[in-house]
């Protein structure tokens, strides 16, 4: 994991104090609290002030609610593959043009790195253009592929499928990684160029100049207790403002969600659509270890009007490591699906299950991923500020790759806001830099065009004949037409509008875990490390307190239970009288935002819990 960083004398000040407050607590993962309202029948679950403003609440009154000010030419939220290559790719371009240029990047999880989780096979393209001497700087790639497998399963057979040069899935020349360790280490070659990292300081709100334009971001507030009063060790967060500010939250951003609206955006594209992907990570027998192999397969357990799939990774890491996952489109149907299930399910396939046998599970996670595509990119610039890596969505579907285009956005978004900022006759009409060229950059790069090449193929799952009509229309305009079709096909809309009512669909009966192969959903989060401050008001925001159990649990049968990987929604009887309520276990949540995409009544919004908490992934 990556190390405590360098700062400038004032931020040091300033965010040495607010560590300070931010007290080691190691409160019982699965504890759950809920308090009821004296001036409603309905349990009182959100108390967050993005709810219920602290403008209103006598018990705010008289506490101090200044920020301190700190400046930079650019903030980058979010240090991932796209947010920490941006930043990098700044310094590179100030030291070349011996130009002053301080950039700061924020980071939600503890540790650089820490809430990294993907498959991971990459494509060592961008990563090549940032650093071409990254074999030699000693870039955590170990394990280029050596042989490539793809089949459909049914229940108790592989079929095999041929990945022809050319196909999407054709993994030749890129290597398996734990994605965790790679962040890392382009943390460490960010700060040998002397770029400004905070890990452990999540970025909360987006500030704004007077004249509309994005003006920073403000971090979290710490010292405020469950039920949204402050704590003695209350202190506002502080407020970071640059000319140019870098959304790079990755999937389903916090943030961006705000400024899809503010600025609107969504208004000339697709709504986005996404899968969740779980992972976990075994030793196995080495007589079974195969270093390089990659393994993928669709159908089993899903059926095919189900977008799924799985994948198996062999490691070259010094010991018999495999990375398994599988990920579901959330997209279905039936709102008695529940994803952990049916990847625990799968395990058990009989071409699968000699794998892991007599081996043992070390690590689990779980993150939500676009799926949308070319279709559903937003406009990526705005007035102070503009979009890069999975925030907006560049992850290539059929290829299930994004950490390539993520990284090619920041440095594109970095050398566009680098040729504005040194440019002497600039002129700007608003306060925060507008920086379109970024956009019109990056659509005649390679990045647009792999994007554009592939549209078709994830809606293509829509029809009859669902996953496997998608593969024929993949083999038939992409391996021969490469995607110059003269059509562009459209996804069903939102994922949260899917879901058929309860009484329409067949309950999912699944298997008990047997607790060597499969496992039960507890015990596995506790393998994530995942962690929070028990005594802060629930990051799972409701909007409505009522609409759970009138809306969710009565039409749909409660399907937060199921559809979160993390245990942290369940219904349970109120303690008085009849009916069930929901509880909130917000200690257990990832961070993977399932919920604020998959929630039929859209009432649930995911936002930044006090900085360092969550998971705390190693190399995932």
């Amino acid at each position: 994991m990556f190390p405590a960083c360098k700062y400038t004398l004032q931020a040091r000040r300033c965010l040495c104090s607010l560590a300070a407050l931010q007290r080691a607590h190691s409160p019982s993962l699965f504890c759950a609290t809920r308090w009821s309202s004296s001036s409603s029948t309905t349990p009182r679950i959100t108390s967050h002030y993005t709810v219920y403003p602290r403008e209103k609440d006598p018990r705010w009154e008289g506490v101090d609610m200044e920020r301190f000010v700190d400046e930079a030419d650019v903030v980058v939220v979010g240090a991932g593959p796209a947010g920490l290559s941006a930043a990098i790719r700044l310094k590179q371009l100030a030291s070349e043009q011996g130009k002053e240029l301080r950039v700061c990047v924020v980071e939600k999880a503890s540790q650089i790195g820490a809430h990294t989780l993907s498959g991971a096979c990459i494509e060592p393209s961008a990563l090549q253009e940032l650093f071409p001497d990254w074999k030699e700087r000693g870039a955590p790639l170990h394990t280029p592929v050596t042989e490539d497998r793809f089949g459909i399963l049914t229940e108790k057979y592989r079929i095999p499928v041929p990945i022809l040069p050319g196909l999407p899935m054709n993994n030749h020349g890129n290597y398996i990684v734990r994605l965790g360790h790679l962040v890392s280490w382009l943390a460490e070659q960010a700060e040998e160029l002397e770029v400004e990292l905070y890990p452990g300081y999540a970025a909360a709100e987006v500030l704004f100049h007077e004249d509309g334009s994005v003006k920073g971001i403000a971090t979290n507030d710490v010292g405020i207790s469950k039920d949204g009063s402050p704590k003695d060790t209350f202190e506002r967060g502080m407020e970071l403002h640059a000319k140019v500010t870098v959304f790079g939250e990755g999937c389903h951003g916090h943030l961006a969600k705000q400024l899809y609206k503010h600025f609107n955006l969504r208004q000339h594209c697709e709504p986005q659509t996404y899968a969740i992907g779980l992972k976990e990570v075994w030793v196995i027998d080495e007589k079974k270890w195969r270093p390089g192999r990659v393994e993928h397969t669709v159908g089993w357990p899903l059926d095919r009007h189900s977008y799924g799939g799985s994948f198996l990774y062999h490691l070259n890491e010094g010991e018999p490591l495999v990375a398994l996952g599988f990920v579901v489109g959330l997209d279905y149907q039936n709102p008695y699906m529940n994803p952990f299930s049916e990847f625990q399910r799968w395990k058990h396939h009989p071409t699968v299950l000699p794998t892991l046998e007599g081996g043992k599970r070390i690590a689990y996670g779980a993150r939500a991923l676009n799926e949308g595509g070319f279709q559903s990119l937003p406009k990526l610039t705005f007035p102070g500020g503009l979009l890069v890596g999975c925030s907006p969505g560049f992850m290539n579907v059929p290829k299930i790759k994004g950490t390539h285009s993520a990284m090619k956005s920041g440095m594109m978004a970095a050398e566009t806001i680098f040729s504005k900022l040194t440019n002497e006759n600039l002129q700007s009409e608003t306060e925060g830099l507008c920086v379109p060229e970024y956009e019109e950059n990056l659509k005649n790069s390679w990045v647009w065009k792999e994007l554009y090449s592939v549209r078709n193929i994830r809606p293509s799952c829509h029809g009859l004949f669902g996953v496997y009509g998608g593969m024929v229309y993949t083999g038939i305009f992409y391996w021969i037409l490469r995607g110059k079709e003269p059509w562009t096909l459209k996804h069903k809309g939102l994922d949260s509008d899917q879901l058929k009512p309860a009484k329409d669909c067949t309950p999912i009966e699944y298997p008990k875990p047997d607790g060597k192969i499969s496992f039960d959903l507890l015990s596995s989060v506790a393998l994530s490390g995942t962690n929070h401050e028990h005594d802060q008001p629930p990051h799972l925001t409701l909007k409505n307190d009522s609409i759970p159990v009138n809306n969710n649990l009565a039409i749909y049968d409660g399907p937060e239970q199921r559809f979160c990987p993390a245990g942290v929604y369940e219904y349970v009887p109120v303690e008085t009288g009849d009916g069930m309520r929901l509880q909130i276990n917000a200690q257990n949540c990832v961070h993977c935002k399932t919920c604020d995409i998959k929630d039929p009544s859209q009432n649930i919004n995911w936002v930044v819990p006090e900085g360092g908490g969550g998971p705390a992934y190693n190399g995932m």
